[in-house]
């Protein structure tokens, strides 16, 4: 696995939180699901941020979610063939969201020309979380984040 702390950046660290890594690897009642094959995933992503973190009662977390996620899937789709799933994870006070997709690359950090309109992606996803990383799957990766 490897993971990059958001404050300051990382080449390899920790494993994600365990609480997180167990959720997702089981699917347990806790994390919460979606599979994109909507037409408008980002659209979809975002709604479903919001529905689940107010379920939740963590309003002051959806717009990083929804930012965090914006990016996790868009990078998905652009590099990764796609978005396959999105997951949702509370614990404590935490919001743990990952982005499964069909690539086996890793997510690159890049450093974008100043007047570039992509590349900032994972710089955003850096600044609002405390963690973030990605391990790989069977039939690819799943890019993973935690806030606050």
């Amino acid at each position: 696995m490897t993971t990059s702390a958001a404050r300051p950046q990382a080449a390899a660290g920790p494993a994600p939180p365990e609480w997180l890594q167990t959720v997702l690897s089981d699917t347990s009642p806790d994390g919460e699901l979606a599979v994109f094959d909507q037409p408008s995933p980002v659209s979809a992503a975002r709604v479903f941020v919001a529905t689940v973190l107010t379920q939740w009662q963590v309003t002051d977390s959806v717009y990083d979610a929804q930012l965090v996620v914006t990016e996790l899937i868009t990078n998905a789709m652009r590099h990764g063939g796609g978005a396959a799933s999105l997951a949702l994870v509370l614990r404590g006070t935490h919001v743990g969201c990952a982005v499964s997709d069909h690539s086996t690359a890793p997510p690159v950090p890049t450093t974008p020309d100043y007047f570039a309109e992509y590349g900032r992606g994972m710089h955003l996803i850096q600044a609002l979380s405390i963690c973030w990383g990605w391990y790989p799957m069977t039939h690819g990766k799943r890019v993973w984040a935690v806030l606050r």
